[in-house]
């Protein structure tokens, strides 16, 4: 067994519970968070490494520590890629205060982030990761899209055994190119999604699309209509991979149906609202409609 551990420092304010919130749910084997620690697998070029991260600092002066193991020796050159990963991860670099001071002038979103102060939104490991999760999470609900997720994260991704359990990473495009369509069906998915998933995987497996390209375009809407090309991405799942995925906060998912219904609450006393109005209420964030969109999902989720 391998052992290690670093601190971290992160960019103020960096309120880690509170941004560490939206996995209390999460599956104890593959994502948590818990009293005030946080824990996942992650797999860099095909090692398994468990981290188990907590809050070192407080919110004006944030650290963090991180501690990691693995069942195999681990060499330098790799060890130097997990703190950039946690760096990203947790979005370590985000500097709120210009976003508080835009969105003062709105009440509401202004009394949000005042209870919210210090939470920044997370960031998937991997853009396939996040473009994987959206297309699962298309048309459906978010709990049922969770328990598919998991499912689909156990049969697919590798695992590593801590302390008596088992726990797993996120599948990679390696994992899924060549998979029989039935096998992803049965975690629950479509057979369309199952398809998409498959050919996203296979295309990244045989070069016929590079990520990494799309992540160097200089724009977001440029990187929309990039994502848009690949079979079974729309409008809404690129937005949603965007935003969560590369942490593109200019992007919000107008169309997704729970955050219409989030932003009525908040601003339009609950009525149905269509993307258009999500389009009109998010320009008045500016470039930072994105992470706006985020504040409001937490605050509902705190009720706040």
């Amino acid at each position: 067994m391998y052992q290690s551990s670093f601190n971290i420092k992160a960019r103020a304010p960096f309120d880690f519970d509170l941004s560490c919130r939206i996995f209390s749910d999460g599956d104890k084997n593959i994502k948590k968070s818990a009293d005030n620690h946080f824990w996942q697998v992650i797999n860099i070029k095909g090692k398994l490494i468990f981290l188990y991260i907590e809050s070192t600092g407080d919110v004006e002066n944030p650290e963090l520590k991180v501690e990691l193991e693995s069942e195999e020796e681990l060499s330098s050159d790799l060890l130097n890629n997990i703190p950039p990963l946690v760096h990203k991860i947790f979005n370590l670099g985000l500097d709120l205060h210009p976003f508080y001071a835009y969105i003062k002038k709105d009440k509401i979103m202004n009394q949000i982030t005042n209870e919210l102060y210090g939470l920044k939104n997370p960031i998937t490991s991997t853009l396939f990761e996040s473009l994987v999760d959206s297309i699962i999470e298309q048309q459906i609900s978010l709990n049922a899209a969770h328990n598919i997720e998991n499912r689909f994260i156990k049969r697919f991704g590798l695992s590593i055994r801590m302390y008596g359990k088992q726990y797993f990473s996120y599948p990679s495009p390696e994992d899924l190119a060549y998979l029989d369509l039935q096998k992803l069906r049965d975690c629950g998915l479509s057979f369309r999604k199952a398809e998409y998933i498959r050919d996203l995987s296979l295309n990244i497996v045989n070069q016929d699309l590079d990520l990494d390209n799309i992540q160097k375009m200089a724009t977001t809407d440029e990187m929309i209509m990039e994502l848009g090309k690949i079979r079974g991405v729309g409008v809404w799942t690129a937005e949603l991979a965007l935003l969560r995925g590369l942490g593109r906060l200019n992007a919000i998912p107008a169309d997704d149906v729970g955050l219409q219904r989030i932003i009525s609450h908040f601003y339009l006393d609950g009525r149905d609202i269509s993307s258009e109005e999500v389009r009109e209420i998010a320009s008045t964030w500016g470039k930072w409609k994105g992470l706006a969109g985020y504040y409001l999902i937490v605050a509902e989720l705190m009720d706040i």
